[in-house]
């Protein structure tokens, strides 16, 4: 078994959710993948039990295997952390980490078209029991939505010329790959837009994930359930990579800790990955780190 993706900002996630006593102490990571925040967790704390959540079943297999040797101490949950958040016991748990990127096995393995490098099918869903994907809405919705959902979460200054030119192509032919949106995207946007920082195709491709798996609408759920869940003097992490993400945790915390004053911000700015860590793990460059505390 290959494991591909690297646990961003691990030291700092270790070190704000250090225990003093791990006898009888729970950990829920929120988003497992392949477990590598996990993993550091159960090394370090013999007798911490980790709940795993992923809503993907292939990537949650690789956590699965990868913890065997643990038998019950890790015990991995198929569902979106907001579903599971919303029927846990009230302080059930310690520790609460949430790493909101989507994994390189995402890129890398998963075969959905999340790449725009690749000839896969336009898909992008986590959850692949669910019947709507990335194709139904670059086929299917109208120019003014497909407008709305790629400024809205892609932040995409030309989200209008996108969306012109994606419902122009499909009146020729339905847009069925990664590649052929990829394409069709790159002849669109300005020459100078083209051979920028990043790909002109990479803000579309997020928005499109998000819309897929209304990534956005379950932060807020989740983290106000978070809160709850949490024993008293217990800890919730947040790993953000990019600012929509960042916007909500940030606020909500924020507003919680005023109005609520359920919680203590333990980062009043975000947490950054080390220079090092940034050389080395190039995803990481836009990570941000906020930690809480239950009072």
């Amino acid at each position: 078994m290959e494991i591909l993706h690297y646990p961003v900002m691990h030291e700092q996630v270790l070190d704000y959710l250090a225990l003093d006593d791990d006898s009888g102490k729970v950990l829920i990571d929120c988003t497992t993948g392949e477990g590598g925040h996990s993993a550091l967790f159960l090394e370090r704390y013999p007798n911490l039990k980790v709940i795993g959540l992923d809503r993907d079943r292939e990537i949650q297999k690789k956590a699965v295997e990868r913890f065997a040797s643990y038998g019950g101490r890790f015990t991995p949950v198929n569902t979106w952390f907001d579903s599971y958040l919303a029927g846990a016991e009230s302080q059930s748990a310690d520790r609460i980490l949430f790493d909101l990127g989507i994994s390189i096995f995402h890129y890398q393995e998963s075969g959905r078209g999340f790449s725009f490098h690749s000839s896969e099918r336009l898909d992008m869903r986590l959850d692949e029991g669910q019947e709507f994907d990335a194709s139904d809405v670059v086929n299917g919705y109208g120019e003014q939505e497909l407008a709305d959902v790629i400024y809205r979460y892609g932040e995409e200054r030309y989200s209008r010329r996108i969306a012109r030119a994606i419902v122009e192509e499909r009146k020729v032919r339905r847009i069925e790959t990664a590649s052929d949106l990829e394409n069709v995207i790159f002849h669109c946007v300005p020459k100078e837009y083209r051979f920028g920082r990043i790909s002109p195709a990479t803000r579309t491709f997020q928005a499109l994930r998000i819309e897929v798996n209304r990534e956005l609408d379950r932060i807020e759920p989740a983290l106000k359930n978070a809160i709850r869940v949490l024993r008293p003097g217990g800890r919730i992490a947040v790993i953000t990579f990019h600012s929509l993400e960042d916007r909500i945790v940030k606020w909500f915390f924020k507003n919680e800790e005023k109005d609520a004053s359920s919680i203590r911000i333990l980062t009043k700015k975000p947490v950054l990955p080390t220079q090092r860590e940034e050389e080395e793990n190039a995803p990481s460059r836009s990570a941000k780190l906020r930690v809480v505390e239950r009072i």
